[in-house]
C-alpha cells in the first residue's frame, strides 16, 4: 500500500507534469529523427544521441570559452552536427545496413569519449554556465505568465512543446513531398529507386543530416533542462529510449510520436517514485524491466504502435 501511495502522490504534483512535459517533448524531438532514419528511409540509426551530444556541447562551448551570443551559439551548434552527420553518412552508408548499425553505435561512443577527454569542454567535470541568457528569456515568461518560483522549468516546457510540435508537423509536411516518397521507396526497394536513376546515397545522406539537425536541436534544449552537461547524461540508453517511442508511436507517424513520447516518460518518471528495499542501482534496473514489460505486451497486442498502420508492416515483410 505504501508503494503505491508514494507512486499515486507523484502523479499530483504540477511540478512532476511539468518535468515529465519537458523530457517528453525533449526526446519526442529526438525520436522524430529516429523516425526519419528508420521508419521512412530504412536507415538503422544506433547513434543518434551521439549528435545530440553535439548540439548541447557545442552549443554550451561557444558560450562559454568562444564568448558568442547564444542565440549564434545555436545555429552554429546545428550547423556542426549537421555536418558531422554528412561526414558518418558519406563514410558509412555504403555498408550493409547492419553494419552501418555498428558504425553508428561507435560513432556515438566515440563522441562521449572525445568529450570526456577534452579540456575545452570541461572533460568529466562537465560544464556550466551557458544558459544565462534563457534564464532571462525564462524569467520574463514566468513574470509575464505570473507563474511561481517552484515552476520554473515551465517557460522551457512551453519553447520546448512549441518546437517539439512545429518539427512534427513539419517534418510530415516535408516527407508528403516527391523528396519523401523517395526516401520511402529507398526503405521498400532501394534497388528499384536506384534503377529510375535517382541517387540513392545523397538521398539517404540527406536523412541522415536531417535526423542530425533534430539531435542537436534535442541536446541543447536538454542542456537548458539539465542547467549542467556531463558525458554521462549521453549514453547509448538515450538512443534505446527512443526506439521504444517509436514502438509505442508505431513506424512512419509521426503524430504518434505525440503520444509516445509523454507515454514512455510518464512511466520512466513515475517509476522513479516506488519505494523499494533496494539499492539505487537495482530500482533503475527495475524501471528499464517495467519499460520492457509494457512494450513486450504492445508488440504483443498491438505491433503496428499506436497510430501506425498494420498495412505498412505487410508492406515491409
Amino acid at each position: 500500500m505504501s508503494v503505491l501511495a508514494v507512486s499515486f502522490a507523484s502523479f499530483t504534483h504540477l511540478e512532476f507534469w511539468i518535468g515529465v512535459g519537458v523530457l517528453a517533448a525533449i526526446y519526442g524531438i529526438f525520436s522524430v529523427g529516429l523516425q526519419v532514419n528508420i521508419g521512412y528511409t530504412g536507415i538503422y540509426n544506433f547513434g543518434q544521441v551521439g549528435f545530440m551530444a553535439i548540439g548541447a556541447y557545442a552549443m554550451a562551448t561557444l558560450v562559454v570559452k568562444a564568448r558568442l551570443s547564444f542565440w549564434l551559439a545555436l545555429p552554429l551548434a546545428s550547423g556542426m552536427a549537421i555536418v558531422l552527420g554528412v561526414a558518418l553518412g558519406l563514410l558509412g552508408l555504403r555498408l550493409r545496413s547492419h553494419y552501418f548499425a555498428i558504425a553508428t553505435i561507435s560513432f556515438a561512443e566515440i563522441t562521449r569519449y572525445v568529450i570526456q577527454d577534452l579540456k575545452v569542454t570541461g572533460g568529466t567535470a562537465g560544464m556550466l554556465g551557458f544558459e544565462t541568457s534563457w534564464t532571462r528569456v525564462a524569467t520574463w515568461m514566468s513574470a509575464r505568465l505570473h507563474l511561481a518560483p517552484k515552476y520554473y522549468l515551465a517557460p522551457l516546457l512551453i519553447v520546448s512543446w512549441i518546437v517539439f510540435l512545429c518539427v512534427v508537423f513539419g517534418v510530415r509536411a516535408l516527407l508528403r513531398t516527391p523528396w519523401g516518397r523517395v526516401l520511402r521507396g529507398i526503405r521498400e526497394d532501394e534497388d528499384a529507386v536506384r534503377a529510375l536513376g535517382k541517387n540513392t546515397l545523397r538521398f539517404k545522406v540527406q536523412s541522415l543530416a536531417l535526423a542530425a539537425f533534430l539531435g542537436s536541436v534535442a541536446g541543447y534544449l536538454l542542456a537548458l533542462d539539465l542547467n549542467y552537461l556531463s558525458p554521462d547524461a549521453f549514453t547509448s540508453d538515450t538512443t534505446f529510449i527512443a526506439y521504444a517511442m517509436l514502438v509505442v508511436a508505431g513506424l512512419g507517424s509521426f503524430v504518434g510520436i505525440l503520444f509516445g513520447a509523454v507515454f514512455i516518460e510518464v512511466l520512466l518518471e513515475g517509476t522513479r517514485f516506488i519505494n523499494l528495499p533496494l539499492a539505487d542501482e537495482r530500482v533503475a534496473a527495475l524501471r528499464f524491466i517495467i519499460v520492457g514489460l509494457v512494450l513486450i505486451l504492445g508488440m504483443a497486442f498491438r505491433p503496428q504502435g499506436l497510430l501506425g498502420k498494420r498495412d505498412e508492416m505487410v508492406l515491409r515483410d
